[in-house]
């Protein structure tokens, strides 16, 4: 992609990102993730109403009466965006395909982020970290960021989910808001792997798909190539029997998907690839509200 095309696009996506974000999320975003960063402030006598598990007993036993600990929001988070970027994320058969979708998604988070003073990162990843932008805040970093989410070429086009949230764990110290943006068709599974971070970070999940990959439509013989792997078959799409296997497959995987969040207490969206996102992301933020 040449540069000014680039420009061209990363002008686009922040115009709608920008207005999304300040018109619709900003409020949403606020409520949704701000209050889940509190930070010590100073102790205060207890008083009637108050949360005992918020008693401060070292204070109490040295006075003699109860005190409580105040908290109060962290004035900044830091909100990293772990973004898939294997081969199956190029499929697309409805508006755009899943990797444009994630892009716009990224950029309206980013976004948001900054409006409420947060750093934003960015992990990258197939089945390695193709690349890692550490936390930083401003509009030109968000740029920076969607210039690379737009002409970025990773090196595998396999998908390893497990491997790159064990990295947001390592390299991420202070607690963050970490979003995973994927279509999670992984062969391995990363259950152990989100259950670690969510216990140290607040893990949510948006999920990107192609309604082809629920519904198959009955176009006759279809040749179908794994981006992942490159195998090449040809399936029947007449046959009654193969697209209801199709769709129990992805229902199938769905609940998998479903159990392994539940597990974990992380919150996710399914968003399909012809779906408004707004509606669904503003789902998203009042069930966390």
């Amino acid at each position: 992609m040449e540069t000014s095309e680039i420009l061209k696009k990363v002008r686009k996506i922040e115009i709608k990102t920008r207005g999304l974000s300040q018109n619709i999320f900003a409020g949403q975003y606020h409520s949704a993730f701000k209050g889940r960063g509190m930070a010590f402030s100073e102790v205060r006598e207890y008083q009637f109403g108050d949360d005992v598990r918020d008693i401060d007993w070292n204070v109490t036993a040295r006075f003699h009466h109860p005190f409580v600990k105040v908290f109060e929001e962290e004035r900044e988070l830091t909100v990293m965006l772990l973004i898939d970027v294997s081969g199956s994320l190029d499929f697309g058969t409805a508006r755009q395909t899943k990797r444009d979708l994630v892009t716009e998604i990224a950029g309206t988070l980013a976004f948001s982020a900054i409006q409420n003073n947060d750093k934003i990162g960015v992990i990258f990843f197939s089945d390695r970290i193709e690349k890692y932008i550490p936390p930083q805040k401003g509009r030109k970093h968000i740029l920076y960021i969607i210039r690379e989410m737009l002409d970025f070429h990773p090196e595998s086009s396999k998908t390893n989910i497990g491997m790159a949230i064990e990295y947001l764990t390592k390299v991420t110290k202070r607690r963050s808001i970490a979003f995973v943006l994927s279509d999670f068709y992984a062969h391995q599974g990363f259950s152990k792997e989100i259950q670690i971070a969510s216990r140290k970070h607040d893990v949510v999940a948006i999920q990107i798909y192609d309604p082809r990959a629920k519904t198959l439509p009955n176009i006759g013989l279809l040749k179908v190539r794994d981006a992942e792997t490159g195998h090449e078959m040809f399936i029947d799409t007449s046959s009654k029997k193969l697209r209801q296997a199709h769709t129990r497959y992805w229902l199938t995987r769905q609940e998998l998907l479903r159990q392994t969040f539940a597990k974990s207490n992380v919150d996710w969206v399914s968003i399909a690839t012809d779906e408004d996102y707004v509606k669904s992301m503003m789902m998203l933020f009042a069930q966390r509200a």
